[in-house]
């Protein structure tokens, strides 16, 4: 998809990935080490009751799901930034998450005509149907220019 393929107020929803602890750990380990993260013992002892994916791991995995869809694989040219991140339930090992989005808005650049910014909001849902965090985004998508 290009930018002029691209209307306000599309919707669609991602494929859907279950994070194992192992995949939580070892990414903690790395980028998040908290013990609610990184050790099962302490995450049950904390106010989460059990391990937990790092947010941050939550906002990978589902832009990971994003780009998998393959709609952008030839238009993409990265993302200005991200806005509005909530965190609004823990991922627990298990969980499953899948992601709905949103374009919210689209404007031609003014100063490079072979881009377009689309700003998406991003929801992302587990298995139970739960948002488990949601953001906003600002994609830079090619023209077919």
């Amino acid at each position: 998809m290009f930018f002029e393929d691209i209307a306000v107020g599309d919707r669609y929803e991602t494929g859907s990935r279950t994070l194992s602890a192992e995949e939580i750990i070892a990414f903690a380990r790395q980028w998040d080490p908290q013990p609610f993260h990184t050790d099962p013992e302490a995450a049950k002892q904390s106010h989460f009751g059990g391990l937990v994916a790092s947010g941050f791991q939550t906002i990978l995995v589902a832009f990971n799901l994003i780009l998998a869809t393959g709609r952008f694989s030839e238009s993409s040219m990265g993302s200005p930034g991200m806005a509005e991140i909530r965190w609004l339930k823990p991922v627990y090992a298990g969980d499953t998450l899948r992601v709905e989005v949103e374009v919210t808005g689209a404007r031609a650049s003014r100063s490079k005509p072979d881009r377009g910014f689309v700003d998406v909001h991003n929801r992302v849902f587990d298995q139970k149907g739960e948002m488990v965090c949601d953001y906003r985004s600002t994609w830079i998508i090619k023209t077919r220019g």
